[in-house]
This record gives structure tokens, C-alpha cells and sequence, in this order.
């Protein structure tokens, strides 16, 4: 691709030079401003008028939103006739008034289609009040050069706010309406051909996990050799075992099972200045971990006698909520908090093998739990499951397999989600490139 044939000054300190045709003004000129509806989740509906609100373009329509396309919940009809200028037409931003992050200030969606949707609470809307391409616009607002804006002028601590004001002094860069097309059509093809490009390779990673996972489950309740003989496990969900395989209840197989405790947390006593590990579920990698973040004090210890320590080695798995069924094995010692199972070191289950049959039968763990919002496993749930084994030899042998398996499915892994990354990099730095000028699209084929 070629540069424009001569550049000037922009003013503006984030892009620098624009090309020499181009105009510089201020979003203030160039939109209308106004809020989202002045509602909250409770006066959301299953039918109605679609709403776009501030967590939509946080989570799911950032850039732009269809109604035809993307799931939204909706206000009643009435609004329509009380709260109009909060409704959106075809080329209508929306941004997100709150962030919590820096990283999402400046979030935004604009209308792709010409079905009625209501801009919802915490949100400032952007109507062009003159004749624009707002698909070049909507690049332009996407790209780090704009947004670095809003990044230097937000304000607040837990809470970033993005208000009218910094919205409307933002630069904006501006070609003509032909241009504008055409760089927003040459970035509607190159943008998709990445996506898709994205999209293939995520999905080869699920292909990868599944296969992983499946030739887990394999090793671990049918062993590696398919031509021995087998037998009903007595266990309805497991099925058929290897002949010589043995049935254990895990409390049978592992006699030292154990949990912990929180301290109290807003009590310095038992957290400044720690030196006893404390493991949390959020530590769990599904592998080996060699380190703990957080500590607790020996009063700690002294005050709290849940709080046991476990020797190097043992296996941990969580109980409780979305990491119901990770796993680590940790390679130091250890106390743990009360969302934390850990076995330690038994004479008949290798934890490795142990590791390797949570991870295949993860699915059936989670059934198991109990409660509402935030389902929970006991110890004695898992002390109560059952599960077929060969001797410690066997599973050795096992494990052993499993490793250069899980290496190998590893390896492509990272590869597929670097080369992931590198087209993420690759499109955030071809929009910005073409929306700032600093390469002439205007004659690029689009076959390529």
C-alpha cells in the first residue's frame, strides 16, 4: 500500500501528520449529543424495543449492533413515545458513559441496521448532524490513535467516566465522503478477512481441546492398550473397566483429604507481612504450580486451626463456583482457603493420575454440586466418588503417556493462539494506519 502523495500537520498530538486534503475538527461539530434512557436492569423486558446499554458494549456489541443479529433485551413499546431522542437510527454511536478499566474507555457500538433500538442507562449517544460515512467513522473511533484521547481525560478510581465534555472535544480527522467510503468499505473486507482468519484458529483450538480431553478419558478409565479384557465397573456413568482394574472409593484411596480457612481479612494480624503460603482456587492452573502470591502470618495459624499445612506434592482442586474442578499440583508448602480439596500423597492412586481423571471427568464433578447461584462440591462428595484403577505401575505408565500428549497439544495450542494474537496486532495496526491516512487505500483491489 502507498502513502498519499503529501502530508501537513494535523495538530493533533496523537496522530501527527494527516494527509495534506484532509480536515482536522472536533466531535462536538460534526455529532449531536444526548443520553442513553433513564432506566435500570428492572425495567428491562423479554419483549419490546431493543436497548443497547453500557454492559452490551462493554461485553458483546462493541463496534456495532444489529438487533437482527445480536440478542438484546428491550424497554416497552410506551417508550416511543416519551424518551425519542434516546432512540437510535441506522449510523448512531453509543458509547459507554463508565469503565472500569482503561482499557475500556471509549467503548462503543454504532447501528448497523434500520430496526428501532432504544440507547439504554449508562450511555452518551452520537447523532451526525451532517451527511457522513458512519462505518469510517466507527473505525476511526476503534482506533488507538482516538481513543487515546479519551484514555488521557477520564477521571475516577474504581470507576472511569466518560462524559459528554471529553467526548466532545475529541479530535476527529476528516476526508472527504468518497474517501470515507472507501476506506471504510477496503477495512469492511480486510477486517472480515481477519476475523475469519481468527475465528478458524479458535476454533481449531477447541477441535484440540476436545481431542485432548477425549484421549484423557481415554487412558485414564480404559487404559492404553484397547485389546484387554473388560468389565462392568458398577459405576453406572463410568461403564466398562480393563479386566484387572480395581474399583476405589477415593476416601479409601487417599486418608489424608483435607481443606482450610480464610482469616479474617481486614485483621493486619494475619496478613501483613506473612510468610506462611495460602492457596486460593483463582491460583489453580490445571497443572503444576511452582508459586503462591498470597501469605498469612503464624498467628494466623495459631488462631485458626483449620488452617493445616500440606506438604509439597499434594493435589488441590476447587470446590466451589465458576472453578468448580480446576486442579493444581503444588510444588511447596502449603495451608489453603475453604473453596480448596487437597489430597495428599496415598499408597494405591498416583496424583498424577488422580489429576489427569479430574480433568477428564470434570463434567461429572460439576453435576455433582449442589446450591443456586454459585453451585459448591463438598469433601464428601469427592470423597464418595468412585473410580477404576490399575496398579500404581499401570498408572505410572499412564501419566507418562498423558505428558508427551499434553505437551505436543500444548505446543500447537500456543502456537495457534500467538499466531491468534499476531492478527489481533495486525488488524489494530491496519486500522489505524488506513483511518489516519498514513496509507492511500483508495485504488486497493479488494480480491486479496
Amino acid at each position: 500500500m502507498k502513502k498519499y502523495d503529501s502530508y501537513k500537520d494535523s495538530g493533533i498530538e496523537w496522530i501527527h501528520e494527516i494527509p495534506n486534503h484532509w480536515n482536522e475538527s472536533r466531535l462536538k461539530y460534526l455529532f449531536s449529543f444526548g443520553k442513553g434512557l433513564s432506566i435500570t436492569k428492572e425495567n428491562l423486558v423479554d419483549k419490546g424495543i431493543p436497548c443497547v446499554n453500557y454492559g452490551e458494549i462493554h461485553s458483546k456489541c462493541g463496534f456495532k449492533v444489529n438487533p437482527e443479529i445480536d440478542t438484546l433485551k428491550c424497554v416497552p413499546e410506551e417508550y416511543l413515545n416519551k424518551s425519542i431522542n434516546a432512540l437510535l437510527t441506522n449510523g448512531d454511536f453509543v458509547f459507554a458513559d463508565t469503565s472500569e478499566d482503561i482499557e475500556g474507555s471509549g467503548n462503543f457500538t454504532h447501528l448497523d441496521g434500520n430496526i428501532n433500538v432504544f440507547a439504554g442507562y449508562h450511555t452518551v449517544v452520537m447523532k451526525p448532524s451532517q451527511i457522513i460515512n458512519s462505518r469510517f467513522f466507527a473505525y476511526q473511533f476503534d482506533s488507538l490513535e482516538f481513543r487515546s484521547q479519551i484514555r488521557s481525560s477520564v477521571k475516577g478510581i474504581k470507576v472511569l467516566s466518560i462524559t459528554q465534555s471529553i467526548l466532545k472535544n475529541c479530535s476527529i480527522w476528516i476526508p472527504s465522503i468518497p474517501e470515507q467510503t472507501a476506506i471504510a468499505n477496503f477495512l469492511d473486507h480486510k477486517t472480515a478477512q481477519i476475523d475469519d482468519l481468527v475465528r478458524k484458529k479458535e476454533r481449531l483450538i477447541e477441535l484440540l481441546k476436545e481431542e485432548r480431553t477425549a484421549i484423557i478419558n481415554q487412558a485414564v478409565t480404559k487404559g492404553l492398550h484397547p485389546n484387554v479384557p473388560m468389565k462392568d465397573s458398577g459405576i453406572e456413568w463410568l461403564g466398562e473397566i480393563p479386566e484387572h482394574w480395581e474399583v476405589w472409593k477415593i476416601s479409601h484411596a487417599f486418608p489424608n483429604i483435607g481443606s482450610g480457612t480464610t482469616p479474617e481479612s481486614g485483621n493486619p494480624v494475619y496478613h501483613e507481612n506473612g510468610t506462611i503460603n495460602w492457596l486460593n482456587t483463582g491460583n489453580l492452573n490445571d497443572g503444576f504450580l511452582q508459586s503462591c502470591s498470597k501469605k498469612i502470618t503464624e498467628k494466623a495459624r495459631e488462631d485458626y486451626s483449620s488452617l493445616k499445612i500440606y506438604p509439597p506434592g499434594s493435589l488441590v482442586i476447587a470446590m466451589y463456583g465458576a472453578t468448580i474442578g480446576k486442579t493444581a499440583i503444588v510444588d511447596f508448602e502449603t495451608t489453603t482457603n475453604q473453596a480448596c480439596c487437597v489430597f495428599c500423597k496415598g499408597e494405591i492412586i498416583d496424583l498424577k493420575f488422580l489429576q489427569y481423571w479430574f480433568k477428564a471427568k470434570k463434567e461429572h464433578i460439576i453435576s455433582l454440586s449442589v446450591g443456586g447461584g454459585q453451585p459448591n462440591i463438598s469433601q464428601q462428595i469427592l470423597k464418595d466418588i468412585r473410580l477404576g484403577a490399575p496398579s500404581l505401575d499401570e498408572q505410572i505408565q499412564v501419566v507418562e503417556y498423558l505428558e508427551v500428549k499434553d505437551n505436543f497439544f500444548s505446543m500447537l495450542e500456543n502456537k495457534l493462539e500467538n499466531e491468534i494474537e499476531l492478527l489481533k496486532e495486525y488488524k489494530t495496526t491496519l486500522v489505524s494506519e488506513v483511518v489516519t491516512g498514513k496509507v492511500d487505500v483508495r485504488v486497493e483491489k479488494l480480491n486479496g
